[in-house]
């Protein structure tokens, strides 16, 4: 998994409800194409990729904020900065945001290992520094992959925004008109009106059932369920869910709990780009020799592949 958290640097202004914390990663980091994973899924109203910085209302232990991201111009380390009551517990915030931001990761142990790859170590030379975008937030991440199943980045995006306006929060004298909107709380989506959402009936019902389990407990989502249960007993909570298969289950373990070795196999990009390049795989379980020569960096492998994409296309593919 994640390696030790490095140490990092705070400054704290009590006059003015900020706080600035430099964390430090290990280079390359490849910042522009994490910003553009980002961008193309961020969620209207609540989070934002302006000016080469990253963007969102927070709510740390009841205190409310902005946490603003961007990577330092001269020191191989992102400025965090957290304005408004939530800059009073920066400290324990360094945490959340390094797993968000794939901090830990190790660059130099990921290309040694990829790069002696065939197939990808063209993708590794074109983009060394790449990480795997993390989450804010486990439940929203899963909402994300729930509405994510066979539709387009870009509609899964236009689909969540609406979730937002139908159950979501509106921050009033929120700072940034941007992120202005609180995400839908578990409870919330679970009781919203979804009609003409967007989604097929049987996908709105597995939404708003992953919903409910959050609500009342019976599914553990968020960072100290993760800290205090096995990566099979997390993914075997999720697969019992109605409506919710292994693409998600993997897309979720790599993005929000940290799996390096997370593989959505099922994801069509990914299979389009194994097939491409050997066709005589075809399907999930034809590919599973090849793609497990990538352990235990296939969480890497796929970023690697979705980038390419993402670079031909110049738009967001893949996740």
């Amino acid at each position: 998994m994640s390696a030790a958290a490095p140490p990092f640097t705070s400054a704290v202004s009590v006059e003015t409800d900020t706080a600035t914390l430099e964390l430090p990663f290990k280079a390359p980091y490849d910042w522009p194409r994490l910003l553009r994973f980002f961008a193309g899924r961020a969620t209207l109203g609540v989070e934002a990729v302006e000016d080469g910085a990253y963007r969102r209302a927070i709510e740390w232990h009841g205190a409310e904020g902005t946490l603003t991201v961007r990577r330092h111009p001269r020191k191989r380390c992102v400025v965090a900065t957290i304005e408004g009551a939530a800059s009073r517990h920066a400290d324990a915030l360094a945490a959340p945001i390094a797993r968000m931001f794939d901090l830990h990761a190790n660059p130099a142990q990921i290309h040694t290992h990829l790069g002696a790859d065939a197939w990808l170590a063209p993708l590794v030379e074109a983009a060394p520094g790449l990480r795997v975008p993390g989450a804010w937030s486990g439940f929203e991440l899963v909402v994300r992959a729930i509405v994510g199943q066979q539709v387009s980045v870009k509609a899964a995006t236009t689909i969540i925004g609406r979730l937002v306006q139908r159950a979501g929060c509106r921050i009033h004298g929120h700072p940034h008109e941007s992120t202005a909107w609180r995400f839908p709380t578990p409870a919330a989506l679970a009781a919203a009106d979804l009609d003409k959402i967007g989604m097929p009936g049987k996908r709105v019902a597995a939404l708003q059932g992953f919903a409910r389990a959050v609500a009342s407990g019976d599914v553990p989502i968020d960072d100290a369920a993760v800290a205090t249960h096995d990566a099979a007993a997390l993914r075997a909570s999720l697969l019992a869910l109605p409506g919710i298969g292994p693409w998600t289950v993997e897309y979720v373990a790599m993005r929000a709990w940290r799996d390096p070795d997370a593989w959505p196999a099922t994801d069509l990009v990914l299979m389009q780009s194994i097939t491409a390049r050997d066709p005589s795989l075809a399907r999930p379980t034809q590919q599973r020799a090849r793609t497990d020569a990538w352990r235990p960096w296939r969480a890497y492998a796929a970023l690697h592949l979705w980038n390419e994409v993402a670079d031909r296309a110049g738009t967001a593919r893949g996740g």
